[in-house]
């Protein structure tokens, strides 16, 4: 140790000036390239080289979860393809405002829905429930202001009047239906009158399609209604606990009018069959509307998701798969949850409840905080049924964010996550609702660490040309420090 300790005692202050500015050189370098591939491939170079070279060599495993085969990547080329602006779109299973979201109201003197959000309905009902030769009838005239009357006691006082003048007029049901029952039951009777009258005036207008431009706009004005009212029948019934009833329902709407996909009937399907247990029908609708060519959604991702989960989750693990690595069920199922969480990343939050729920909107945006909102409100006892299914969604969800490139400029299987989706959640979800963000992924620890370590060294180099003797004292007085604990050792 005598020839060490002369050597140390030889140095002068300007071999540690370029000692510690030689390091931080080199550690700034380091932290340079070290943030520029963080940005380019959305994780640390140092990490991806520790796991993947350097943990293998040491005896430790490597990572079990396989990239995602060439289906996964044409749907992500399709998908990107078809990139648009944030859409909102209609929530299949929007609640009814008279039965459930007054209700609401009532108890706890919250608004559940927003201006915005009510505003767009009127549009939808603009849309689906008059046509240009609503003049023709004195009861479809009254209703096509009714549905653009923003006062609620006015549009029920609208529907009485068109009843008035035709008894037979179905769309004034429908709005009594929504809007003034205040029971499910009552929503139902309403909904059954509707029924009755919609599909005589449905037939009238089949018959008169060929006549006219106009007749047939009326035949579509009169379709919309009259698939309208079976599915809230449906759904009536879907709450009234006759769930068979309501698949029968959906089904043979899904049959008759094959063409009305955009009304996500599926949707609604594939709730009630997860209420039954169905496990096999899920599938079988999952196998048709999983589809490249077909916008996804929540429900769908998340439902794969789940059926995945469903044949490894009572007997996963984390210690043992930890210990002997991830089976290919197990694989599966995490590849799915991962795909799940990467088109829609607020869910996981609200089934695992560490965010409360409020009730879903008349729209949802999709990948956006409302339509996670929607989802976790009709499909938590779903997740909640399957045991540890809700554990898995724990123990893994959270490590989608390792794979999704940074910044969100770039996706994985999805196009990337749209930037305007805060906002737009923010017009759809009511102000008392703390509006989810997307998950902003963290630096990893290298950064930090080579940004430290650049940022000392070069303070100590410029303490030391500043103070140089001080500086040489104290280098020494460490190197002694260590010397003796290293002769303690």
């Amino acid at each position: 140790m005598a020839p060490l300790t002369g050597f140390l005692n030889s140095l002068t202050p300007k071999f540690y000036v370029a000692l510690t500015g030689t390091s931080s050189l080199i550690s700034g370098l380091i932290f340079i390239f070290e943030w520029w591939y963080f940005h380019k491939h959305g994780t640390s170079f140092i990490e991806q080289v520790s796991i993947n070279h350097l943990r293998p060599l040491m005896g430790g495993t490597e990572s079990s979860i396989s990239e995602p085969g060439s289906p996964s990547n044409r749907e992500c080329e399709t998908s990107r393809q078809n990139l648009s602006e944030c859409k909102v779109w209609r929530n299949p299973l929007n609640l009814f405002r008279g039965a459930e979201y007054r209700r609401y109201t009532w108890v706890t003197g919250k608004e559940p829905l927003t201006y915005y959000d009510m505003n767009l309905s009127a549009q939808d009902h603009q849309t689906f429930f008059t046509c240009d030769t609503d003049f023709l009838r004195p009861s479809d005239t009254v209703m096509q202001k009714a549905w653009r009357e923003r006062n609620p006691p006015a549009r029920i006082k609208a529907a009485y009047q068109a009843l008035e003048l035709n008894n037979d007029c179905a769309t004034a049901y429908v709005l009594l239906a929504e809007e003034e029952a205040t029971t499910i039951v009552d929503a139902e009777r309403l909904f059954k009158q509707a029924l009755k009258a919609g599909e005589t005036i449905y037939k009238r207008s089949q018959q008169c399609q060929h006549q006219s431009p106009q007749h047939e706009a009326q035949l579509r004005r009169d379709t919309n209604v009259l698939v309208y009212i079976k599915r809230r029948l449906a759904m009536c019934a879907r709450k009234l606990g006759r769930i068979r009833e309501a698949v029968k329902i959906m089904r043979d709407l899904m049959k008759e009018f094959p063409p009305l996909t955009m009304l996500n009937i599926h949707e609604n399907l594939l709730e009630s069959l997860l209420e039954l247990q169905a496990y096999a029908d899920v599938q079988a609708v999952l196998a048709k509307y999983d589809d490249i060519s077909l916008p996804k959604s929540a429900a769908i991702c998340y439902t794969a998701a789940l059926l995945k989960t469903r044949t490894v989750s009572d007997k996963f693990s984390p210690e043992t798969a930890s210990r002997r690595g991830l089976s290919t069920a197990e694989i599966s199922a995490v590849e799915a949850i991962h795909r799940a969480v990467e088109f829609n990343p607020h869910v996981p939050k609200y089934l695992l409840e560490m965010k409360s729920l409020i009730l879903p909107p008349e729209h949802i945006l999709k990948r956006g905080d409302s339509e996670a909102v929607a989802y976790a409100f009709f499909h938590l006892q779903h997740w909640k049924r399957i045991e540890g299914a809700l554990n898995l969604l724990q123990c893994t969800w959270e490590g989608t964010f390792r794979m999704i490139p940074y910044p969100l400029e770039k996706g994985h299987l999805f196009y990337p996550y749209p930037s305007c989706t805060e906002t737009a959640d923010r017009e759809l979800l009511p102000t008392f609702h703390h509006v989810s963000v997307y998950p902003k992924k963290e630096l990893p620890f290298f950064i930090h660490f080579t940004a430290g370590l650049c940022s000392s060294t070069a303070m100590i180099a410029l303490l030391t040309h500043q103070f140089p003797e001080i500086m040489g004292v104290f280098a020494k007085a460490v190197s002694m420090i260590s010397r003796t604990c290293i002769e303690y050792l």
